[in-house]
């Protein structure tokens, strides 16, 4: 039996998105598929090697250590609401577009559908649990994603990593080198808009991190970030997705 995160064929390649309606559609609403048009050749500073990541090592301890009581309320939180798993896994695209299984406390209810972008969803609010909606507003689902920053999967900062099958985000992001840093807790992107932004205009912002990565924009996105668990109005349940149906219905 092969694993779920066997090796990504397009890890270590640069990529485009083929649309082909006679293709199976994607995560993104789109049918087609990647394909390979070169190597990467993305080569990651002193700072993205080796002091991005001693920084992402104590600040993921610290945060383990720190918020274990934070995690035991969510967890029993959880199970009052909707007895079932806590946590919920999912295949994502890390750092060179390499697989690894990405955590997040389970916001939604046990009948949703797995591997499925919540914009791709029909009224997504049906799946989401009382408690799932007060976490996903403060950001508190993603949390456990602390645990992935400290085996190296993650960084505290950098683009949030899409899902496997996110052909046209993945295409997207190649084009301005964001598919090779490391998949992060927060991000330029979140912090300028989140769900109210296209994919082009995701990748657009991700790309503008990677060109300007450093330790002065990484505590910006930290400090930008810190207004979210406050409550983000940016969070859109459905996403861009939703949004369209919205503006299509009006």
């Amino acid at each position: 039996m092969k694993s779920a995160l066997d090796r990504n064929p397009m890890e270590g390649k640069k990529v485009i998105f083929v649309e082909n309606q006679n293709e199976k559609e994607n995560a993104d609403g789109v049918c087609g598929h990647l394909e390979a048009v070169g190597e990467s050749d993305y080569s990651p500073s002193f700072y993205e090697k080796y002091i991005k990541r001693v920084i992402d090592i104590v600040l993921s301890f610290g945060g383990l250590v720190i918020l274990s009581p934070v995690y035991l309320a969510i967890i029993i939180a959880i199970k009052v609401d909707d007895p079932g798993p806590v946590l919920f896994t999912q295949k994502r695209l890390g750092q060179n577009k390499k697989y690894f299984k990405l955590h997040k406390f389970r916001s939604m209810k046990m009948s949703t559908p797995h591997d499925v972008p919540t914009h791709m969803l029909d009224n997504p609010d049906q799946y989401i649990t009382k408690v799932g909606k007060w976490m996903r507003s403060h950001s508190v689902d993603e949390l456990p994603q602390i645990w992935d920053i400290f085996v190296g999967n993650m960084s505290v900062i950098g683009p949030r990593p899409g899902l496997w099958n996110q052909d046209v985000l993945t295409a997207e992001r190649d084009k301005y080198n964001a598919n090779d840093v490391k998949p992060g807790l927060t991000g330029w992107a979140q912090i300028n808009g989140r769900d109210e932004l296209e994919i082009p205009d995701k990748a657009k912002l991700d790309g503008e991190y990677v060109k300007s990565i450093g330790l002065g924009m990484d505590i910006k996105c930290f400090l930008g970030s810190l207004g979210v668990f406050g409550g983000d109005k940016s969070v859109v349940e459905g996403g861009t997705g939703e949004m369209k149906k919205n503006s299509e219905g009006k």
